[in-house]
């Protein structure tokens, strides 16, 4: 059975795919069929590219909540993380990476003006007995008082 799929301005191109599709998980494992990888990774891509609520996804890409879900997993478990280096790597034995354009110059990054003098030491835990609403004395001096 065809499915046919309406491709949105900004959705993956069949070569994008091809290059992509190497690098994703397997798909069916345990609790039934996924949802297609390349319709969820195509909401993932329009919530990126447009910033709308998760719940205001079009429904050409599916349930929301599946989008969502998907994208909420990968990034938890590093998904993303092997599949940028895999399509990286592949661009990179392809010979599609430039790496004489690639620069990085430590003297225009910088920190942010609250990054100077952060605390050497941990701070100070008061002690359980010392804590808000305790009556408990803080000082030494208040267990001696005049009486």
């Amino acid at each position: 059975m065809a499915v046919s799929m309406v491709m949105g301005r900004g959705d993956l191109t069949n070569a994008e795919w091809a290059r992509l599709k190497p690098h994703l998980p397997a798909t069916g494992q345990r609790g039934g069929r996924w949802a297609s990888h390349r319709k969820v990774i195509n909401g993932i891509l329009f919530r990126q590219r447009t910033g709308v609520p998760w719940r205001d996804l079009p429904t050409r890409f599916g349930s929301w909540k599946t989008v969502y879900e998907r994208h909420r997993r990968w990034s938890a478990d590093g998904t993303w993380d092997r599949i940028l280096q895999g399509v990286q790597a592949d661009a990179d034995a392809g010979g599609r990476i430039d790496w004489n354009m690639v620069s990085v110059d430590s003297t225009s990054c910088r920190a942010h003006q609250h990054a100077a003098g952060a605390r050497k030491k941990a701070p100070r835990v008061p002690k359980k007995e010392q804590g808000p609403g305790s009556t408990a004395p803080t000082r030494v001096s208040d267990d001696h008082g005049a009486g």
